[in-house]
């Protein structure tokens, strides 16, 4: 008899509860930052959710009433990934988020604040992938960790896909592979490479995967 191993089932993280006061006032929050508007619904016993979903973002968050036991204001570690976190941070401050400015870790760890213990202002040195970091906090105080990643560790990503969440995170992808490209070229002596295509192609998925990058 020949026993086989079951396929392992996908658990996606699709959706973070956090705690609110009030409902209304926090839909219309999120939505002015020009998040999507999912769901608000609501039933006679007095539950309610309504979900958002952040640009580009997979997963979403969900508030409402009856929905946690959670005190209002107390989630946090909330991370949102972007890639470029000064266009990011200006982007949500100018939407009306009371964001901090940029920093990153002096020492391994990150905590919230405007410029927390521990922590130097500006982004990290060489803009280095995981290293460059601002934070926000909603109208209770929920707090949110957002991240600049450019190039993802080794098994990060699905091997076999290579996609974009945004045009954003798309444009970024270009700007980097031009830069990267500059600088083959000009190691090569200044002259145009006619295949750039393919090496814009080669740099993009080898970065969104972690590999080893074309020189």
């Amino acid at each position: 008899m020949t026993s086989t191993t079951p396929a392992q089932a996908d658990l996606k993280l699709e959706a973070i509860v956090i705690p609110v006061s009030d409902v209304d006032r926090s839909k219309k929050f999120y939505q002015d930052l020009g998040w999507r508007l999912d769901a608000d619904f609501a039933f006679d016993n007095g539950f309610r959710v309504v979900q958002v979903t952040p640009p580009g973002s997979p997963a979403s968050i969900q508030f409402g009433t009856r929905i946690t036991n959670q005190r209002p204001g107390t989630a946090e570690g909330i991370y949102l990934v972007v890639s470029d976190i000064a266009a990011a941070r200006d982007q949500l401050a100018a939407l009306g988020a009371d964001v901090g400015g940029v920093f990153h870790p002096e020492a391994p760890g990150a905590q919230f604040g405007r410029v927390p213990d521990g922590q130097a202002g500006g982004p990290a040195t060489d803009r280095a992938s995981y290293g460059s970091f601002a934070t926000f906090r909603d109208l209770d105080g929920n707090a949110y960790l957002i991240q600049e990643v450019t190039h993802r560790l080794p098994g990060r990503v699905d091997s076999t896909v290579t996609e974009y969440a945004s045009v954003n995170d798309l444009v970024g992808a270009l700007r980097r592979a031009a830069a990267a490209h500059g600088e083959h070229e000009a190691r090569n002596g200044g002259a145009f490479d006619e295949n750039w295509p393919d090496w814009y192609a080669a740099y993009m998925v080898a970065e969104h995967h972690g590999d080893d990058l074309p020189k």
